[in-house]
């Protein structure tokens, strides 16, 4: 009884891992490492390690000897489920820790992530991957996949280099998606300006904006070290005249706008105050509130603090809205970012496109302000050529996009682009420098996710990294990394 137990367990893993290879949108040879990237309707059943036989299991990822998985995944499951990660182990080095095995000679060490959850994100790094349910009534689960194989089994590279020659596209799931951000009013020259806040080099302004308008934004302390001289001034009231602004007095007051050709969306936050005994008004420019500075009615505080504040509608204008509102998979870059500006609801609806920072962590981004001209316009964002000035500053990141290789969702129809920097990284940036990548043979093209990955295809001379410069220009884009999910 045991030795049927055990084949049929091995016949479970090896289809599983079939399974998994026939299913995958896209494995890609990185060195030792293969790319994986699947979405799957799994089945629970009978959980076939020892003294689990009363729970339900559906493998994700099978072990199998010498394989190590790594990415992220997501689910959405019928049931209360745990995520189980196994490791693999010699079996002389158990020492007490929580195990799983089907046959006593191989032996994993257990990860079971608690809390039961029906839904849920999570990264990982293990032997093999599941969905746990403690309970012996079966799940239907659907995940999705984003990550890669370390050591996995010839044959099945094979195949799926076979089917990679076929199909030699990338499919990522959700690959673009609605994200909506609430709108601020703001005053320029006396008129109505409604603008997002989406990232600032201070942490207590982070928290501060994220709890006014109740959507988080992003820390970025490297634009701290941009020139105040290269943006524009952006008063905030600290007292004064009741209102909507930050604090909850006046409307907050732009230098600049994208009619200007010194605009850029970073903005010098001043902090604005009211002296004791003087009669207080309603500021309608950034010239109305200097005078008033040097009449001594008011005083400054230059807080050193920079806002990514792109501007959604300005006096005599508004960022593009694009004819085809339906977000799909496919949507192109060009046509503008944007699919509703709600005036009413004070909010507008971006495109978030799908990337990786430079761990090869999934990431969304929108694109608000660009230059040169030309992709500026294409892409129907606003031109923002002051925005040249701060590539001399560490403020400004470096993103790549790829010009050739594996057809995706990518800003130029192939891969999607990879940023220098973490998201988690201290040197965080919405600014960002184009670098393109071009395969010296796109058949040859892999999926690449990192920076690292990039750096190693360089290495071996496959690809070339240069400089984007259309129009003999530098390409300079405000790309924020926002949370659509939020």
């Amino acid at each position: 009884m045991k030795k049927i137990l055990i084949i049929l367990i091995v016949g479970i893993f090896i289809t599983s891992i079939i399974s998994v290879s026939s299913l995958s949108d896209q494995y890609a040879d990185a060195g030792s490492r293969k790319k994986i990237h699947f979405t799957q309707t799994i089945s629970s059943s009978q959980d076939p390690g020892l003294e689990h036989e009363n729970h339900q299991l559906a493998f994700v990822l099978s072990p199998n000897e010498g394989t190590l998985y790594d990415g992220s995944m997501t689910f959405t499951s019928s049931e209360y489920v745990n995520i189980v990660v196994l490791h693999e182990i010699n079996p002389n080095d158990v020492h007490g820790q929580d195990t799983w095995t089907v046959n006593e000679n191989i032996i994993y060490g257990l990860s079971l992530i608690d809390p039961e959850k029906k839904s849920g994100s999570f990264e990982f790094t293990g032997a093999g991957l599941a969905l746990h349910s403690s309970n012996s009534k079966e799940f239907t689960t659907t995940v999705s996949v984003d990550g890669w194989i370390r050591g996995q089994p010839t044959q099945v590279l094979a195949q799926k280099f076979e089917f990679e020659k076929e199909n030699p596209s990338l499919l990522l799931s959700r690959a673009n998606v609605p994200v909506t951000i609430p709108m601020h009013h703001g005053i320029y020259n006396g008129d109505e300006v409604f603008y997002i806040l989406t990232d600032t080099s201070d942490e207590d302004y982070v928290n501060i904006i994220s709890k006014k308008q109740e959507w988080n934004i992003q820390l970025s302390k490297t634009i701290k070290e941009i020139s105040h001289s290269n943006i524009q001034k952006f008063f905030v009231f600290k007292n004064g005249i009741k209102g909507d602004g930050i604090f909850g007095f006046q409307n907050e007051i732009f230098s600049s706008t994208p009619e200007k050709l010194d605009y850029t969306a970073l903005g010098s936050i001043i902090e604005v105050t009211w002296k004791t005994g003087q009669k207080e008004i309603l500021f309608e420019s950034a010239s109305d509130v200097i005078a008033a500075e040097k009449s001594g009615r008011i005083k400054f505080n230059e807080t050193n603090i920079i806002v990514n504040i792109p501007q959604i509608v300005w006096p005599n204008g508004q960022m593009k809205v694009r004819s085809d509102t339906e977000i799909t998979n496919e949507i192109s870059h060009s046509g503008g970012q944007i699919v509703e500006i709600n005036r009413d609801d004070l909010s507008v609806t971006f495109v978030a496109h799908r990337s990786w920072d430079s761990d090869g962590r999934t990431i969304y981004y929108i694109i608000t302000d660009a230059t040169p001209l030309g992709p500026a316009e294409l892409m129907g964002i606003v031109y923002s050529p002051e925005s040249v000035n701060l590539l001399s500053y560490s403020g400004t990141v470096d993103l790549f996009q790829f010009k050739n290789g594996i057809k995706g969702s990518g800003s130029l129809g192939f891969q999607p682009e990879i940023s220098s920097v973490s998201l988690n990284e201290e040197n965080y940036s919405p600014i960002s420098k184009i670098y393109l990548i071009e395969w010296h043979n796109s058949e040859l093209a892999q999926i690449l996710q990192t920076k690292s990955d990039i750096d190693s295809f360089y290495e071996e001379d496959l690809l070339t990294v240069s400089i984007a410069r259309p129009t003999n220009n530098e390409y300079v884009i405000n790309s924020p990394t926002v949370d659509p999910f939020q």
